[in-house]
């Protein structure tokens, strides 16, 4: 007689769909396979129709010399239907936040409110141009001016720019700040700390503004041993590089200590914005020392993710750091209109081109004001009882390495599960068969086989509810039949792939068979 297991992988083989338990989330959905456009392409499609020529023609090659390219290259060749249908198709393959939900720890992937996106779109919004007359941007410059003073009431702050694009570029522009005032004493120092909790761009980031870093370990709670602070702090320490909460969503219970050892030494205490999910509302970075941080708007002021583009990664700073801000800063003139103000002698200079991402500007003060300070105090309770109440539901069959408080997020491991060969990233794969987006897996560092976990406020007690159920479904799968998971995912139009193989040879351009004409 075959076993359960062979039954099910037998299931699974014959209708190509994956054995699922019993959740209340996945259903079939329309699967379509997709060419590429080049495998499409016919020759003599074409999805426009031009006038004739009612210009004189040029001669190309007078022109330009040698430059003139006689060949297109091998471009696809489609009609205007087929175009649509394809990028349409493309487009259902897509998961987003306006489909389910991603908890993706230390990412903060929370809904985008509409009234943002309308906001941005307005006409005189939308449409401003960076080099259009002072006089003719007020309001874009009031937007601008706005939101600077509500993220420096927010963050305890005394000023702030909103050039940097991310929150990477927002750590090299503190730390750029942070050089620039250790240069105007004399002396720049060469030391950054960067505690082993900490988001992985830190050391980067300190790396390339050109300072040694120096790790600082965990203690047993989960959060920077403050004895070894004490002892690393020197007169050659520029730095320290806090996360806090840190990544594994624990607040530094002795923050206050930490700012006291490092401003003794003439050192500053930076901190990593990222999680401020966690505090918004509650408590304020500069009220407890921080010298200078940066902010995440893509996170924490709910703008969009994604491409490396529309990102936004403000830095606010003490009064000490303010001669040093990127140029132009938002000044007042005497007759109250607004202005940009480039004669700053001691400015690390421009770090982002033009002025950063406006609509990103528009979008996170749209979501401020229509918050107010309750809504924004609300928003950060619901995502530490989110991320509180999945703890609680899970910790009893994934192991939590850190019993300290967690505030927005939870890190759980996968010691459990490789008892029986099944990892994180097996988990995170298995998952998406229950359609859901999978956590962050294998980060921090500091947890082996991490499970990170931060659902935001913007999820409702019944869709935690199934993503809990999914993650108790793996969790007994891999106890009864562990292979399933070691399959998975099931259900995608692309199987489990070779994750080495791909990032070693990546397959980054589409080339024509041999021997292939654009007449075939």
């Amino acid at each position: 007689m075959a076993s359960a297991s062979e039954v099910q992988q037998e299931e699974i083989r014959a209708t190509k769909k994956p054995f699922v338990g019993n959740t209340r989330k996945v259903t079939a959905h329309l699967t379509q396979n997709e060419s590429l456009t080049f495998e499409k392409s016919s020759p003599g499609k074409k999805a426009y129709k031009l006038p004739p020529l009612d210009v004189p023609e040029v001669d190309a090659a007078a022109v330009l010399g040698g430059a003139v390219r006689e060949d297109a290259g091998y471009l696809p060749e489609l009609s205007e239907i087929e175009i649509i249908r394809h990028f349409t198709r493309l487009s259902t393959w897509n998961y987003a936040i306006d489909l389910g939900m991603y908890p993706l720890g230390s990412c903060t992937m929370k809904y985008n409110p509409r009234v943002n996106e309308l906001v941005s779109r307005l006409e005189g919004i939308a449409e401003a141009h960076p080099y259009q007359p002072e006089h003719l941007s007020q309001g874009a410059l009031q937007i601008i001016r706005t939101l600077q003073d509500c993220l420096i009431e927010i963050t305890g702050m005394d000023t702030i720019t909103l050039q940097p694009a991310a929150g990477a570029h927002g750590e090299f522009t503190g730390i750029l700040l942070t050089r620039a005032y250790h240069q105007s004493k004399g002396n720049a120092r060469k030391t950054v700390l960067v505690p082993d909790s900490a988001h992985g761009t830190n050391p980067a980031t300190a790396a390339v503004v050109g300072y040694k870093v120096q790790n600082i370990k965990s203690n047993a709670l989960g959060m920077v041993d403050v004895g070894a602070l004490e002892n690393l702090v020197t007169e050659d320490v520029a730095a320290l590089m806090l996360t806090n909460p840190s990544t594994i969503g624990v607040f530094e219970s002795e923050i206050h200590k930490i700012a006291d050892i490092l401003h003794a030494k003439g050192a500053l205490l930076y901190m990593d914005g990222a999680n401020m999910n966690a505090l918004v509302g509650k408590t304020r970075p500069g009220d407890f020392g921080v010298d200078v941080m940066h902010l995440n708007l893509h996170k924490t002021f709910s703008t969009p993710h994604g491409g490396g583009g529309p990102g936004s990664g403000p830095v606010a700073c003490k009064a000490i750091l303010e001669p040093f801000l990127p140029t132009p800063v938002v000044v007042e003139k005497a007759d109250g209109s607004l202005s940009f103000n480039y004669d700053r002698p001691q400015s690390v200079g421009r770090v982002r081109m033009f002025y950063g991402n406006f609509g990103m500007f528009v979008r996170a003060l749209a979501y401020i004001l229509a918050n107010g300070p309750d809504g924004l105090r609300q928003t950060t309770e619901d995502a530490v009882l989110n991320a509180n109440y999945i703890r609680k539901k899970l910790e009893d069959v994934y192991e939590l390495p850190y019993k300290t408080p967690t505030l927005h997020e939870v890190v759980f491991s996968d010691r459990r599960q490789t008892q029986r060969g099944v990892k994180t990233g097996d988990i995170a794969k298995r998952l998406i068969d229950y359609g859901f987006h999978p956590y962050t897996t294998a980060f921090p560092l500091i947890v082996p086989g991490a499970l990170m976990i931060e659902p935001t406020e913007s999820e409702s007690k019944e869709e935690l509810d199934l993503f809990i159920d999914a993650m108790r479904q793996v969790a007994q799968e891999a106890e009864e039949n562990p292979e399933v998971i070691l399959s998975a995912p099931h259900s995608t139009r692309i199987s489990r792939l070779d994750e080495t193989a791909a990032a070693r040879n990546p397959v980054l351009r589409w080339k024509p068979p041999v021997g292939a004409s654009r007449e075939e």
